[in-house]
């Protein structure tokens, strides 16, 4: 009995002291480092979470302040930079004014924000067709002017052919058709319904399309 008993006790001390296979050191292993991976994955995602949540959120101060229904525009730059635009001084199709919004009451240009730029010309209410004429004021029509190819400024006027030319990449627009998009461009510039009153231009009332770059759809597009 002793005997099988001694037997016993080496066979197991034997056992307990036999290595590892190989398969199950490597399974422990891979275990081991996925745990660790998980561990410094969660560490890096915590990090991630807390300095998003230290990252200050833009300001909208007033000068950034969108457009509104209301606003008065003024010229963006030049000698007459911030002051109102006087319809009564346009002569029609002759150039085009890149302005910006103010509003009436705080006296603040909303000129800081690129999506607040506008384009500003006066046409012969006869050659704008119907949906252009009825957001016009006696000829004098007002579009966003981001290109909706990749944002620039539309900021050129082909006086000639009474066009709107963004410098960047060649994108023309029509101001007599709704803004409508001719080369480049995948849609119309969006157009501001605006009134005349006290010798100014007012907002009144939101664009006809989005402001900003838009995604090209197939939706017969006119090439020229």
């Amino acid at each position: 009995m002793a005997d099988h008993d001694h037997d016993t006790h080496a066979h197991g001390h034997e056992a307990a002291l036999e290595p590892e296979a190989p398969e199950a050191h490597a399974t422990r292993r891979a275990v081991l480092q996925a745990a660790i991976g998980m561990g410094a994955g969660a560490a890096v995602l915590s990090t991630l979470y807390v300095g998003a949540g230290l990252i200050p959120k833009k300001e909208i101060t007033p000068d950034r302040e969108p457009i509104a229904q209301g606003d008065v525009l003024v010229y963006s730059q030049g000698p007459k930079r911030g002051q109102p635009i006087n319809p009564a001084e346009l002569k029609p199709g002759a150039e085009m004014i890149v302005a910006y919004p103010m509003n009436p009451e705080s006296q603040v240009v909303k000129g800081a924000e690129l999506k607040n730029t506008l384009l500003v010309m006066k046409l012969d209410p006869g050659n704008l067709d119907a949906e252009t004429a009825k957001l016009a004021a006696d000829g004098v029509v007002v579009y966003s002017g981001v290109c909706k190819h990749l944002g620039c400024v539309v900021s050129n006027w082909v006086a000639d052919k009474q066009l709107m030319l963004c410098p960047c990449h060649g994108a023309l627009y029509d101001p007599k058709e709704s803004g409508k998009a001719l080369i480049v461009a995948p849609k119309p510039l969006g157009q501001f319904p605006i009134k005349l009153e006290n010798g100014r231009i007012v907002i009144a009332g939101e664009p006809t399309r989005p402001i900003g770059v838009e995604a090209a759809t197939d939706d017969g597009i006119r090439r020229v």
